[in-house]
């Protein structure tokens, strides 16, 4: 039996301009500057300048003597070729000249490299369309992780080329005699394999190939006795071909630029905090933040249509609409961003504040334990807000740039009472990690023990949690011989 009811609720909702200053919260400096661009290409309303701009336009050189503000004007800016001395004006047009004659370029890229060397081998048509898929199938590593049936598959539709498996090994046999030695293999065994080819084939060398071939698994988790046993072989001897083993290079395509997108995607500081006599000095970096206003031309259009409403047709009213809707969302997104500069503003101040002894130090030691709450209740924002703040932001400071994330860690006791950070204690297991026997690596066990006698009483789980936070292998992975 149905029932009609009314039913009163509460409900909080984000509206669709509270969900894109959230958004906006969230961006590092180089997408925010993609962002407005962007927003600015699209909102004629909307244009680069301040709004007190006009006024400094009217008021002229008059201006110069009582302007205190700073500017980013150079002395080249009002200096005309007469005023500036002849040697200074060669030195520029030297410098000019040498940044004409030098274009942008990432350097050769991998892809590039490994077609050059298929240019200088005389293969058939079919081999030299082989050849091209799969270099263009080799990732940043250096590696082929595509399967050759694959392959085959794309060669069959996209080139309608009707290629084997047979056919597609033999090629690939040539592409991995390229250099950098280890190029286009499928696995690690492969790649490492590749490169002991190439080398002098000494006894070591070819007790590492042997090793290798199959013993893989046994060297990849260290059963360093399993080896010498299967083997026959002395201990000197294994150690010999281990060290050899360790000069090989599992990535071959490291050392190469990659796509361009990796090589532009560099860490872009929001912030820069310098200690500068006893004193902490904060700026942001808006760079790439131009001034915004609301077109003035538009403000007037608007106020035009509006004082002829009685004469208003359906023409003009959607005019009216389509212009107020302009200008609202201009007004809007530069008030979106003065509050996120606010809001990021006040909330690394609040992160200094905690932690001011490490922007003075640059020790890790010197780290407070801090989390989110701390500095929402320093700054007056909400938890949420903070952690949003501190994703994907870095500051730079005079001991290098940080990631916001890193000055966050949890606080734990000492056995009299202390409070300290984690990342105190993870820094003295890793010393002694560092310093342990590596033929005899700690456990994790050994290293609870070990922090329970300086004062840290934690449990072994604890430990192994923060072992593998700082990406160090258990015991038996770090054995050594």
């Amino acid at each position: 039996m149905l029932k009609q009811h009314l039913q009163q609720k509460l409900q909080q909702k984000l509206s669709p301009q509270q969900i894109q200053l959230i958004r906006l919260l969230e961006l590092p400096s180089i997408e925010l500057e993609e962002r407005v661009k962007h927003e600015l290409e699209e909102n004629p309303a909307l244009e680069e300048g301040s709004d007190i701009a006009e006024e400094f336009e009217h008021i002229g050189d008059q201006a110069d003597e009582n302007r205190t503000e700073e500017t980013d004007l150079l002395l080249g800016d009002y200096l005309t070729e007469d005023d500036i001395p002849d040697y200074k004006l060669r030195e520029i047009r030297e410098r000019t000249e040498r940044k004409e004659d030098i274009p942008f370029s990432a350097g050769q890229s991998l892809n590039e490299f490994l077609l050059q060397q298929l240019g200088l081998r005389e293969l058939p048509e079919k081999e030299m369309l082989i050849a091209e898929y799969i270099i263009g199938n080799i990732d940043d590593d250096g590696y082929l992780r595509r399967e050759l049936s694959a392959i085959s598959d794309d060669l069959a539709f996209q080139a309608g080329q009707e290629v084997s498996l047979q056919d597609i090994k033999e090629v690939l046999k040539i592409v991995q005699d390229f250099d950098p030695p280890g190029i286009a293999a499928r696995n690690l065994k492969e790649c490492l394999l590749i490169q002991l080819e190439k080398r002098e084939q000494t006894a070591v060398v070819q007790l590492a190939t042997q090793i290798l071939r199959n013993h893989f698994d046994e060297f990849g988790r260290k059963h360093y006795d399993k080896i010498l046993r299967s083997l026959s072989i002395k201990e000197p001897q294994l150690k010999a071909a281990i060290q050899k083993i360790t000069t090989l290079n599992p990535k071959p395509g490291n050392g190469w630029g990659g796509s361009m997108e990796t090589i532009l995607s560099q860490v872009t500081p929001d912030f820069l905090v310098e200690a500068i006599n006893g004193e902490l000095y904060l700026s942001m970096n808006n760079r790439g933040i131009p001034e915004m206003r609301v077109n003035p031309e538009y403000r007037d259009m608007l106020e035009n249509y509006t004082a002829n409403k009685a004469n208003q047709t359906t023409e003009m009213r959607d005019a009216v609409q389509f212009v107020k809707q302009k200008l609202d969302s201009a007004q809007w997104f530069i008030d979106a961003i003065r509050q996120r500069q606010e809001t990021l503003h006040r909330t690394m101040e609040a992160i200094i504040q905690l932690q001011r002894d490490f922007f003075f130090t640059g020790e890790e030691s010197s780290l407070k334990p801090m989390i989110l709450k701390d500095v929402a209740e320093r700054a007056g924002y909400d938890i949420s807000t903070i952690s949003r703040v501190s994703n994907s932001k870095y500051v730079q400071t005079n001991f290098g740039i940080y990631p916001l994330k890193y000055f966050f860690s949890e606080s734990m006791h000492t056995d009299s009472g202390e409070e300290v950070s984690t990342r105190e204690v993870k820094k003295i297991m890793k010393d002694h990690i560092q310093a342990e026997d590596k033929r005899k690596p700690l456990t994790d066990d050994e290293l609870a023990k070990i922090l329970k006698a300086e004062g840290y009483v934690i449990a072994r789980r604890t430990v192994a949690k923060y072992r593998e936070q700082m990406d160090i292998p258990v015991a038996r992975l770090r054995k050594e011989i």
